[in-house]
């Protein structure tokens, strides 16, 4: 079979499916994407330039639309380079929020066009006025609904069909939509992620921070550091069980930078701005921030947490949540969905509200004194990933969807 993959960072999504499709044999797989040095074998790469970014002229909630015609007609163009030198997929994957697959139907009519719906934007429910310390400004509701311009443009492509990886991510999408859009459960390599029962009598080394084994490990891991994934009340829940457990080490991975949501004000960090705020109480030297890590130690310190924390506004899940559970970790995730749909509160980890730090250092310091719990908690999660979050599960569901996909159209 032809494949046609579509994403802007190579292989975005798209990793462990297109791996597993090279080593099935008997396919022709290309991937257009914007320049980057990723390589897998395989797979055939074709480069596209976004010409120019959205005028200044433009109307301030319609530049990621436009951004995103930009890049349609970029892949669009590539693409016709693709069939000029005769290549013709049977079916197209990609990702829909970046606009890349929209124009695709008019160079290969007919084909089917598997797109990945990430999230559909409310103005009144989910991430949108979810959190009271920052409410929603007088213009938001109106740029929230210029966002789903791209959504809704792909929603309506001829040959299009839909994927999304929970059952609230589909949720988000209208009611006339969600019929389009196929449920399919990402998955995990269990044996990458497994747990290590030898972790906690070795010391561990995360970018120079050192951990033994008398330390009782607090882990928090998102892309970016901000109040999207939880780190406001993460970070106001630190001086309670930094002065309760002197013995409690505080690792925090991520960046400084915005995945979601407004930027901090006065050009700063939220790091900064917690700092500031909770300065005089907190022992920094047991609090380490220690940016993004390479996924081996990502993994290693999954493998060593004793508390594992993950809090997210209603959006989508990370992927390092569905990590954590293979890897066994006692979990203290946000009682806010999708992470409801993956943590059964006393069984799979805990559940806690986001917006209550006090709550969230009772149960972390829970954790740390009940270790039999901890372990019970430890071993739902990774029972948990072992029947619902296996990769193999997920890539054998995939295939059976292009299947379906492939077998109602012709290119």
């Amino acid at each position: 079979m032809r494949y046609l993959f579509v994403h802007q960072n190579f292989p975005g999504q798209f990793l462990h499916f297109v791996r597993h499709l090279h080593e099935q044999g008997g396919h022709e797989i290309v991937f257009i994407s914007e320049a980057n040095a990723g390589e897998i074998p395989g797979v055939r790469r074709a480069i596209y330039r976004v010409p120019r970014l959205p005028s200044s002229s433009t109307h301030p909630h319609l530049r990621e639309f436009e951004y995103g015609l930009l890049r349609a007609e970029a892949v669009a163009t590539a693409a016709k380079t693709l069939k000029g030198l005769g290549y013709v997929p049977d079916i197209i994957i990609g990702h829909h929020g970046w606009g890349e697959l929209l124009n695709l139907v008019d160079v290969f009519p007919g084909c089917p066009i598997l797109g990945y719906f990430e999230f559909f934007y409310h103005t009144d429910r989910n991430d949108v006025g979810f959190d009271p310390e920052f409410p929603p400004g007088p213009d938001l509701a109106a740029a929230v609904r210029v966002k789903n311009a791209i959504n809704l443009q792909a929603l309506s492509l001829p040959n299009g069909y839909g994927q999304t990886p929970t059952q609230f991510q589909k949720s988000t999408y209208p009611g006339w939509a969600q019929d389009r859009i196929s449920l399919l459960r990402e998955g995990v390599n269990l044996e990458l992620c497994q747990p290590d029962a030898q972790a906690r009598r070795r010391n561990l080394v995360i970018n120079g921070v050192k951990i033994s084994p008398r330390d009782a490990l607090v882990t928090y891991v998102a892309r970016n550091l901000e109040p999207y994934r939880g780190f406001h009340s993460v970070m106001r829940a630190l001086p309670r069980i930094l002065t309760e457990r002197q013995d409690a080490q505080i690792i925090l991975v991520g960046g400084d930078q915005v995945s979601y949501g407004a930027p901090p004000p006065d050009r700063g960090s939220w790091k900064d701005i917690m700092l500031k705020e909770l300065e005089g109480k907190l022992d920094l030297s047991r609090v380490h921030f220690v940016g993004k890590v390479a996924y081996d130690d990502f993994r290693s310190l999954l493998k060593r947490s004793d508390a594992h924390l993950y809090l997210t506004y209603p959006f989508v899940a990370s992927w390092s949540l569905r990590e954590a559970m293979a890897t066994g970790c006692p979990i203290i995730g946000s009682d806010t969905a999708p992470v409801s749909e993956f943590i059964t509160d006393g069984v799979t980890g805990r559940l806690v509200p986001f917006l209550e730090p006090d709550r969230i250092a009772e149960v972390v310091l829970e954790l740390l004194e009940d270790r039999k719990q901890a372990r019970r908690l430890g071993q739902g999660a990774r029972g948990y990933a072992e029947a619902e979050l296996s990769l193999q599960d997920y890539l054998e569901r995939y295939d059976r969807l292009v299947e379906q996909v492939v077998s109602r159209h012709s290119c």
